[in-house]
């Protein structure tokens, strides 16, 4: 720490693998709040706003969106999930979408380990048994094509 009250937006991209211009991004659509300054009006972030930084890169790895995670944010670390049932029923819907994700990719392995097996290319040895479910791109909202 360049300071004892916190480290510079430099210092925190680093310790938080995000950039300087994701760390402002975050603070100026309110999923950070906005950080102390110092007197020169550099921002000054505390270990606690690492430890946010570090929450939001997790959830986004799960394929949560930026406005899907905000109010897991402004639980306490202290907070238990289970006195807030309406995060818990959130939670527990993305995890079911997830789910859904990889039964559909595990689909398409098995097509293409039946494709190796047999051979052939031919559409009638390609059974998909939901093809109405298509895998989001990560960071897109419309299905692949």
């Amino acid at each position: 720490m360049s300071e004892a009250v916190g480290f510079s937006i430099k210092e925190a991209a680093e310790k938080s693998a995000l950039s300087e211009d994701t760390i402002r991004y975050y603070e100026k659509i309110g999923l950070l709040p906005q950080a102390n300054r110092k007197n020169n009006r550099h921002r000054i972030y505390h270990p606690e706003d690492l430890i946010v930084m570090k929450l939001i890169t997790c959830l986004k790895k799960t394929g949560m969106s930026l406005d899907e995670m905000k109010p897991f944010l402004s639980l306490t670390y202290e907070s238990d999930l289970t006195e807030h049932p309406d995060l818990q029923v959130k939670l527990q819907q993305h995890r079911e979408n997830i789910q859904q994700q990889i039964n559909s990719l595990q689909m398409i392995i098995d097509v293409i380990d039946m494709k190796m097996t047999s051979g052939s290319m031919l559409p009638e040895t390609c059974v998909l048994s939901d093809s109405s479910k298509r895998i989001p791109r990560v960071g897109h909202s419309h299905p692949l094509t």
